[in-house]
């Protein structure tokens, strides 16, 4: 059974990066009838927060992404513990002492002299006595896993074949010296035991996948398919990792941003299929294919889901805006009416609050000096309602009569002196709701 995972820390919001990843391997395992788990990283007790683990299932739950279960890292720890002493017996996993200070330098010094700036496992050399001197000193080192100097192979699902030289990587740290367990052991822990058989995630932990490729077999596991997806860049090609923050999900629903709106653009974004504005989540994952996605950076603009989000509005019966349409105040009796006139002319559902004022208190006139005479007649010819879908036209009709005028002269002074704009609804299903009319003086 295809079985794909969500892994956020809870550290903050997730933003629309974390959302690329959840979504691919969401609609994965939902395409093949599989299990898509929601596992939360919370192995950091100092940065992880409950308040951010509640906001991202809120965040998920607004979009439709539903998990079949939920996996906590924090909980799991004695799994992590077994492993690591796997690894120790294994002699795969030894403990270094280096300060932070101590790697720069050493960094440096392989840079000038032409080589990888990789750790050079001085700590294997290390008898018990030094090794003791130094936690007395240091403190607990950290621990890393002894990398094989060999190729580290495998056909990426997005990227294609992938060949890494895992003597050019450097071994990587598990378990840091306070005792906090890292994500590349975890995680690799966690896929094995829950059966993870495809792994998304961003083209920036491709050398994170090759070690724990090794890992993996180092515990005797089988290594999921991977893929790894492109960065998501700014609409000129900036870097976006600056401003992630402001484009945190719970921000763009504040924006008015709809969820389909949303989920319809990242799941087209970088790959050769254009954007198409889905109607509901069986049609995204009936057109996702994560091998039409290519390597090179995405640009993202958030600007793209305001048209995405009004052609979403305009598709939406009553029924599913009921809320925002009474909340912007608009009576019971008039709310089919009043959607019926205000959702081709929306953004987002915040817009509704305007154009309800509008219709209840009337707008400014807006007229022009050589039109006055024509308003002042027009209107004095404007039943006293109330008004229907007919209103407009027989209005209109006796108005081109009495003055001769047609076409776009006729019609554009009566809109600007009713709605105070020159353009918006059709005016036959804007004035029945017009409580108030100001041009009649």
């Amino acid at each position: 059974m295809t079985t794909t995972r969500f892994a956020p820390s809870p550290t903050g919001y997730i933003h629309v990066g974390n959302l690329r990843t959840a979504l691919m391997n969401y609609l994965i395992a939902r395409k093949a009838g599989g299990t898509f788990i929601l596992r939360i990283d919370d192995t950091d007790p100092e940065r992880s927060k409950e308040e951010y683990v509640d906001a991202i299932k809120q965040d998920m739950e607004w979009l439709g992404l539903h998990w079949d279960k939920v996996e906590r890292q924090s909980e799991r720890l004695d799994r992590y513990a077994e492993a690591a002493d796997k690894l120790r017996e294994m002699g795969r996993f030894y403990e270094a002492f280096e300060t932070p200070t101590e790697l720069d330098l050493k960094r440096k010094k392989q840079l000038n002299m032409g080589k990888p700036p990789v750790y050079d496992r001085a700590a294997l050399n290390l008898s018990d006595a030094e090794k003791e001197a130094l936690r007395s000193e240091r403190g607990n080192g950290v621990w890393r896993f002894k990398l094989d100097h060999e190729r580290i192979e495998w056909t990426d699902g997005i990227l294609g074949d992938i060949s890494i030289d895992a003597s050019s990587v450097s071994d990587p740290v598990l378990i840091r010296g306070d005792g906090q367990v890292l994500y590349t052991i975890a995680s690799v822990v966690d896929d094995t035991e829950m059966g993870v058989t495809d792994v998304v995630r961003g083209s920036d932990h491709v050398t994170n996948t090759a070690t724990q490729i090794q890992i993996i077999e180092a515990l005797g596991g089988t290594c999921p398919r991977f893929a790894h997806h492109s960065l998501l860049t700014g609409p000129q090609g900036e870097a976006l990792s600056k401003r992630l923050g402001t484009l945190a999900l719970r921000d763009l629903r504040e924006q008015g941003v709809q969820p389909m709106a949303l989920l319809s653009l990242m799941a087209r974004l970088g790959s050769s299929d254009p954007v198409e504005l889905r109607s509901d989540m069986a049609e995204l994952i009936e057109g996702f294919d994560i091998h039409r996605f290519g390597a090179a950076p995405t640009k993202f603009d958030v600007q793209d889901l305001f048209p995405l989000t009004a052609r979403h509005l305009q598709s939406l019966p009553l029924a599913d805006v009921a809320d925002a349409v009474a909340d912007a105040g608009v009576p019971a009796e008039l709310a089919e009416p009043f959607w019926a006139m205000a959702r081709e002319n929306i953004t987002t559902l915040s817009d509704l609050k305007g154009w309800w004022e509008l219709c209840r208190d009337g707008a400014e006139p807006l007229i022009d000096e050589e039109d006055r005479e024509f308003i002042a007649a027009a209107v004095a010819l404007l039943p006293e309602g109330p008004f229907n879908g007919e209103t407009w036209g027989e209005w209109t009709k006796a108005v081109k009569e009495a003055t001769g005028r047609k076409g776009k002269g006729l019609f554009m002074p009566l809109r600007k002196a009713l709605t105070g704009m020159e353009r918006g609804p059709e005016m036959a299903s804007l004035l029945p709701l017009l409580q108030v009319i100001r041009a009649r003086g």
